[in-house]
């Protein structure tokens, strides 16, 4: 599947529930495993392995947000690939970034589009689970760029 070539997106959402008072953390997640699945209603999915923190996180937090990354993110890209994260408190610091509206998730800045999404429905398939998400708001910080790639094993630019 390395011979495969994506688009590079972010994943986030929040850890932790506002209105209690208690500890809330950003927490993010490069994937590759991103696809659009309908237009009517617009659903996306996205694809974790069943040992991602991430996953343990969309377990508990129904709204998330994805951020499809720019060739000039490959650095973003980079860091929330980084595996065995105890916490992602840090790792948004000194990325430009804005809370989404609705899903309170943070949304990377110079993105080529970002979504806000809730979970509508969780599918396990083999070693990964599978998230379909609503598609509750979209927008497009920088439409006229050019995405990032995986392909073989790295992150690749086109054009």
């Amino acid at each position: 599947m390395s011979r495969f070539a994506a688009g590079v997106v972010l994943i986030t959402a929040i850890e932790g529930d506002p209105d209690d008072g208690g500890p809330v953390d950003d927490v993010g997640m490069t994937a590759t495993a991103f696809m659009s699945v309908s237009l009517e209603p617009p659903l996306v999915l996205i694809s974790l392995r069943r040992e991602a923190r991430m996953r343990d996180v969309l377990d508990e937090q129904p709204l998330w947000a994805v951020s499809l990354l720019s060739q000039s993110q490959r650095h973003v890209a980079g860091r929330f690939a980084i595996p065995g994260r105890i916490s992602d408190r840090l790792m948004f610091a000194d990325i430009p970034h804005r809370r989404g509206p609705v899903s309170g998730a943070a949304l990377v800045g110079g993105a080529l589009a970002t979504l806000e999404c809730r979970t509508d429905q969780v599918v396990e398939a083999g070693d990964h689970i599978l998230y379909v998400g609503e598609v509750l708001r979209v927008d497009l910080p920088s439409p006229e760029g050019l995405p990032l790639a995986h392909f073989r094993g790295r992150y690749r630019s086109l054009g």
